[in-house]
């Protein structure tokens, strides 16, 4: 299947849930269009709980046209480890609608295409649509975030479709630009051939500490996956501290 396959050559499938970046972010407000985008580097590109860029230093830049009316559409990026069949560089592109439906809680639902441009597939399958749902709530100085991403079986994915689950936390230090996160995820499906049984859990902590228009973010990542004994697997999920510096514009 497509997972197994990019870890057989050392990388992973990408994105976040609707491409988010690991950064805080800018608006430049046009009429009733806002503009926001920044470019963030990271020390290790890992997509639920999975290194995406063979544990090397990543630069992920990002763009979303938001509506007053709730409807947005953007594109994310990030650069890629040079591995057949998915060449150096992947182009996420999303559009979806959020809203909030009542003081402190926010709906969110998207559909994300996941690509490849110039990658060297030889006729292969690389490409795939993942439709994602958020349900966001503000408990006082937390806000909690569900999670849910389906992706059908398309050509890329084999015959099996997969779906991922994921809660989030967020805490924002009173009176300080520190906010302390915490987040667990399960997959289970095509996405999840990491794992010997098809699926596993990834969960990670961290801190970020905002300075417009910069943020600086470290976290500690970790999955229950057993270890294959080949190294060039192994590493791709063995736990790891992640920093990553943003810039908004």
């Amino acid at each position: 299947m497509k997972f197994l396959t990019k870890a057989c050559f050392g990388m992973l499938l990408a994105a976040s849930a609707l491409s988010t970046p690991a950064f805080a972010q800018e608006e430049e407000a046009s009429g009733p269009f806002t503009l926001s985008g920044g470019i963030a580097v990271t020390s290790d590109y890992r997509f639920r709980g999975v290194s995406l860029s063979n544990e090397k230093v990543e630069v992920q830049p990002t763009l979303t046209v938001s509506h007053e009316s709730g409807f947005y559409a953007g594109v994310w990026g990030s650069g890629l480890p040079d591995s057949a069949p998915y060449g150096k560089f992947e182009l996420d592109l999303y559009g979806g609608y959020a809203t909030e439906i009542s003081p402190g809680t926010k709906v969110d639902v998207g559909v994300t295409y996941y690509t490849y441009p110039g990658s060297h597939d030889g006729g292969a399958a690389t490409d795939y649509f993942e439709v994602i749902g958020k349900l966001t709530q503000s408990l006082g100085p937390v806000s909690a975030t569900g999670t849910i991403a389906y992706a059908w079986d398309q050509k890329s994915l084999g015959s099996d479709d997969n779906i991922y689950a994921n809660l989030g936390l967020a805490y924002g230090i009173a009176d300080t630009p520190v906010t302390l996160s915490a987040g667990v995820g399960y997959t289970d499906g095509s996405l999840g051939l990491v794992a010997a049984d098809g699926n596993y859990i990834d969960w990670n902590v961290g801190a970020s500490f905002s300075a417009a228009p910069a943020t600086f973010t470290v976290q500690y990542i970790d999955t229950d996956v057993k270890k294959t004994g080949i190294k060039a697997l192994d590493t791709l999920y063995d736990p790891t501290v992640v920093f990553t510096l943003g810039f908004a514009f």
